[in-house]
């Protein structure tokens, strides 16, 4: 906890949780009287919407216009808090507010690292989301198992599923990426559908190779962040008119 209030500190972001308050005076009354003293305690920004885990829920497979809008916020979350030495480690939908606009803010940096995150050996994460380099027991570098995360993240918004059960070499799923068996992969997974462009920047986040995996300036610069039919707001208001309707179902 005084890690995460240390990272905190030093991160002022409108992608990223903010903190008001910190101390390690905190007390608590239970319901019964007794008193529990001497507790550190955050307090922390109110986000009106809840988790990015629950609008996937709710919505299923979003598109990947929705991919795109969601992963723009992403991505200028992560270079602000990368810029600033900062690794997050644990990257999830769970780990993710989003307000009653859908804009995303970064929260729970409990297992954050930050200053020397270019060769770290802690095993931190969700099984899910993790690397395979933090599985194996590696070296690695902090921002690119951010980036691995980031591409599960990505894939669920889009596909309504997780992409595989984890990274290791012998889960069926991650197996077919790694023995490039690409097209049975998106068979799979429901994803036939889906564009060139996305399917080749969701295998580079993927990379088994973490240093093979695009940085935040090449996502961005990539074919499919840059297409010429997706317009940021337009995408902003289908998806407010859309979530509604899928509550109520």
């Amino acid at each position: 906890m005084h890690n995460e209030i240390t990272i905190l500190k030093n991160l002022q972001h409108a992608g990223i949780i903010n903190m008001y308050e910190y101390g390690d005076a905190g007390k608590v009354i239970k319901p019964s009287g007794r008193v529990i003293d001497n507790l550190v305690y955050i307090v922390m920004e109110f986000v009106q919407g809840g988790l990015l885990f629950d609008l996937c829920q709710t919505m299923g497979a979003m598109g990947e216009d929705a991919g795109r809008f969601f992963l723009h916020q992403m991505l200028d979350s992560i270079e602000y808090m990368h810029s600033r030495r900062v690794v997050h480690r644990d990257l999830k939908l769970e780990n993710i507010l989003i307000d009653d606009q859908l804009n995303l803010k970064l929260a729970d940096f409990g297992f954050a690292c930050y200053k020397n995150i270019d060769s770290l050996n802690s095993y931190r994460g969700t099984m899910t989301y993790m690397a395979p380099e933090i599985k194996e027991g590696k070296t690695y570098k902090g921002q690119n198992v951010d980036m691995f995360s980031i591409g599960v993240i990505l894939f669920i918004i889009v596909q309504g599923i997780f992409p595989f059960k984890e990274a290791r070499k012998e889960e069926y799923f991650y197996n077919l990426l790694l023995s490039n068996k690409h097209d049975t992969y998106f068979q799979k997974v429901n994803g036939t559908g889906l564009s060139g462009e996305f399917k080749d920047l969701i295998l580079k986040l993927f990379s088994y190779d973490g240093n093979l995996r695009p940085n935040v300036e090449q996502i961005r610069s990539h074919p499919w962040m840059q297409s010429s039919t997706f317009n940021y707001e337009a995408t902003r208001t289908q998806l407010l008119q859309t979530l509604p309707q899928k509550q109520a179902a």
